[in-house]
């Protein structure tokens, strides 16, 4: 294929259709498999848009249907030919261009591979360490491709939305300060000034902040962002935020403007209308689902059972009650039949969140005057106990109703991931939709009995709600904040809040923390400083890109839809990052390694 406008690709091969039959087109691409059928050769071609059917012909050209014979698997061609429809009976409705097929008549081997260590298609049976030791190979299997054209489709439509809403997008820097407040910074040494270190951004926080002060009113930023913590499915080291602040607005303002962010995300990227985000406070959320991300699309409801049981017989709920602590239950509707190997794995769940155990009672019919009730629990409660428990959950033969006891955090959480748990088991929860939430009014601070101090729920940075001021004096832990987080599909997608924009207000705050004029200085200085010039009120929010397409394309972990993605331990398989450097670089940053001692 010597002649170079005959080499131009005219077409990528998931372009190809029935307009194009009769035209000679050249198409390059990967070899996706290989089909002799003992005289014709049929090679699926593919690339990003799709495969198309290639046909050598040993009548029409002997020496590349020769060469075709050589053809392997993830071979690069560049090919012209005819374009056919197919003969019936061989048409792949299907298939996009499953109605054609070319018919070669020049063939460029651009270049060979060797055998791929899985295959590349999307039932691929290879592990995620060999398939993010060749990410490479991975990315060209069809879904993960499919993941990042959404993903750029999300991108794109939030950069639209938020231009028209009259947002400028400004970049804020890699290379900042280090202000430990939550996970730990990824530091870097600097050369130029010996024993300093820059911290690369968990956020762009205070920055964004200092664009409000500076009078830019409104900004957006798509950023990555760096966290040295323990990873899960849905934690990177590195990961993407859709960033936003505004200028002059209350946190109605805020979430309405995002919630037309949302809709335009999912309009422009997948064709679909989202209309409904209600609201719901974090007490609320607490008290009914046990999280503060909760997933609303089905029932098992927390009910607090500690009013019914103070003076129960059943010393265990008796003596929390007396402590302050709570008893609450939720019902498995028609769970009866529970086998012992069930409880005991709800049990065991149940430790993995703090839970010192699970009581459980099964509803039978009433036999010998027990009342149905089989339970280790059952001969502790009253009759007037029993029924309150049962009215309160709405309980019938039939069901099983699961217990916990313990501090009010411990049951929120352990029936919180109960009921997560029985959703799936009980295919309670839909395959399809996206459902939204806003959760609101979040407690401003927490008390941290192992540093013996308060701290902040979400950033020092986050406003009181006015009609809780009097209160951070006498109850702190009491005082609600301007913060508000969007759940989708009992997944936490973002969150925000109005921030303090008074130095006093901010400087009372810090005080709480626990943190000193000092510290305040040293950390958070140059923020406390513009306070001072005439800053606007303020509030925004940060959404986590990668979530979100997560769960636009049904991915289990953010793995796929991250183009080169960390293993649990924050290794790179492809790249082997981190890896170690050479003296000389280190002499550079005056630094020097340790041996990690023996245990």
């Amino acid at each position: 294929m010597k002649d170079k406008e005959k080499s131009k690709r005219s077409y990528y091969c998931g372009q190809i259709t029935s307009t194009q039959i009769g035209e000679v087109v050249t198409v390059k691409g990967w070899v996706q498999r290989r089909r002799d059928h003992g005289g014709l050769i049929f090679v699926d071609l593919r690339d990003r848009t799709g495969i198309v059917q290639l046909v050598f012909n040993p009548e029409e050209n002997k020496d590349i249907h020769s060469e075709a014979h050589s053809l392997r698997s993830e071979f690069v061609l560049s090919i012209r030919g005819e374009v056919l429809a197919r003969p019936k009976e061989t048409e792949n409705p299907d298939l996009k261009t499953g109605m054609v097929e070319v018919k070669v008549s020049e063939l460029e081997i651009l270049n060979r591979s060797e055998v791929p260590p899985f295959l590349i298609e999307d039932d691929t049976d290879a592990g995620e360490d060999i398939r993010l030791k060749h990410r490479y190979l991975d990315l060209r299997r069809p879904k993960l491709l499919a993941n990042f054209v959404l993903r750029h489709k999300v991108s794109m439509a939030a950069r639209e939305y938020f231009s028209s809403e009259g947002f400028l997008e400004v970049e804020t820097p890699m290379l900042t300060k280090s202000t430990p407040e939550g996970a730990r910074d990824y530091l870097v040494p600097s050369r130029l000034n010996p024993a300093h270190f820059y911290a690369l951004p968990q956020s762009p926080q205070i920055f964004k902040q200092i664009l409000m002060v500076s009078g830019f009113d409104k900004y957006f930023q798509i950023v990555k962002c760096f966290r040295d913590e323990d990873l899960r499915a849905d934690r990177q080291p590195e990961f993407t935020q859709i960033d936003a602040e505004m200028s002059f607005v209350d946190a109605d303002d805020v979430m309405e403007c995002m919630e037309g962010l949302i809709k335009n995300i999912f309009k422009k990227a997948l064709d679909t209308e989202v209309e409904n985000f209600p609201r719901i406070t974090y007490a609320e959320a607490m008290r009914r689902y046990g999280l503060d991300a909760p997933d609303t699309r089905f029932g098992l409801e927390l009910k607090d059972l500690t009013s019914i049981v103070a003076d129960s017989g059943f010393k265990v709920f008796a003596d929390i009650a007396t402590k302050g602590g709570k008893i609450a239950a939720i019902n498995a509707k028609g769970c009866a039949t529970y086998s012992r190997k069930d409880l005991d794995d709800l049990t065991a769940l149940a430790g993995t969140y703090g839970g010192k155990g699970l009581a459980w009672v099964k509803l039978n019919e009433e036999k010998d005057g027990d009342g149905g009730w089989q339970s280790p629990i059952a001969k502790f409660l009253s009759d007037k106990e029993k029924a309150d428990i049962a009215s309160k959950l709405d309980a019938t033969v039939g069901d099983l109703l699961l217990f916990s006891a313990d501090t009010t955090s411990v049951v929120n959480t352990v029936l919180g991931r109960v009921r997560l748990e029985l959703g799936k088991r009980l295919d309670l929860i839909p395959k399809e939709g996206f459902n939204f939430v806003w959760v609101t009014d979040f407690p401003l601070l927490e008390y941290d009995a192992e540093a013996r101090r308060h701290i902040a729920i979400h950033h020092p940075f986050t406003a009181p709600l006015d009609e809780d001021m009097d209160k951070l004096d006498s109850a702190p832990s009491e005082v609600r904040s301007k913060a508000y987080d969007l759940v989708l599909n009992g997944v936490e997608i973002g969150g925000g809040s109005i921030r303090i924009h008074t130095k006093e207000l901010q400087a009372k705050l810090f005080e709480k923390l626990g943190i000193s004029d000092e510290e305040a200085s040293e950390r958070f200085g140059f923020l406390l400083e513009a306070l001072s010039y005439g800053t606007p009120p303020h509030g925004g929010v940060a959404f986590g890109l990668d979530r979100i397409v997560a769960i636009m394309t049904g991915s289990e972990s953010i793995r796929d839809v991250i183009a080169f993605p960390k293993t649990q331990k924050a290794y790179c398989p492809m790249s082997e990052a981190p890896s170690v450097v050479d003296k000389k670089q280190m002499d550079e940053l005056f630094l020097r390694t340790m041996k990690k001692s023996k245990e």
